[in-house]
């Protein structure tokens, strides 16, 4: 079994329906550790040794944050520029987490028209999370391409619980390593591969 770590950065949760729901799927499913930065680092404060030990006692690691400005919310950048230092997590010596896989689910506001060339955004969803990937590659992971929530300011209440459902399953199927071989070339999100 798989051991699971998601890095939930949202610093207004109180007014989230989506990641407030997606977060209660994850607690529902045995082997996930669930980290809520902004509760755990209201001060910003990060506890470097604490976060990398967490990260050598997992096997998969998730950034979950709602889009924006595409990109993250700021604690979850705090936390990658001090966590992921040199020699621990690339360098030399840095090979704690190699082989280990990560992936983002995000939301955004935008549905997935949006994310496309010929969109308002110009650019797909993938290639907005280029540096989540090349963090990962840099890190000796493998990164997955992302889940992701669409439209979440349009979607009713039974496609959220559809959403939440569809991520214990693929949270399940990463800690019981039943996800199809999926690469970051293959697909725009990793939704459809979901078992």
């Amino acid at each position: 079994m798989k051991k699971i770590l998601i890095l939930f950065a949202h610093p207004a949760l109180h007014k989230s329906r989506i990641h407030s729901r997606l977060a209660r799927a994850a607690g529902e499913v045995e082997g996930v550790t669930f980290c809520n930065l902004y509760d755990r680092y209201p001060d910003f404060f990060i506890h470097v040794p604490y976060e990398q030990k967490q990260l050598r006692d997992h096997d998969v690691l998730i950034w979950q944050h709602p889009f924006y400005w595409y990109s993250c919310p700021a604690l979850l950048k705090e936390w990658m520029d001090l966590v992921l230092e040199h020699n621990f997590a690339y360098g030399r010596k840095g090979t704690n987490l190699h082989g280990k896989k990560a992936l983002s689910v995000i939301s955004t506001g935008g549905s997935e028209a949006v994310y496309t060339r010929q969109g308002f955004s110009h650019y797909s969803v993938k290639q907005f999370l280029a540096p989540f990937h090349q963090t990962a590659r840099l890190c000796g992971m493998e990164y997955l391409p992302p889940f992701v929530v669409h439209g979440s300011h349009l979607l009713r209440e039974e496609e959220i619980d559809r959403y939440a459902d569809w991520y214990a399953r693929l949270l399940t199927a990463l800690r019981d390593n039943t996800l199809p071989t999926v690469k970051w070339q293959d697909a725009e999100s990793i939704n459809s591969l979901i078992p």
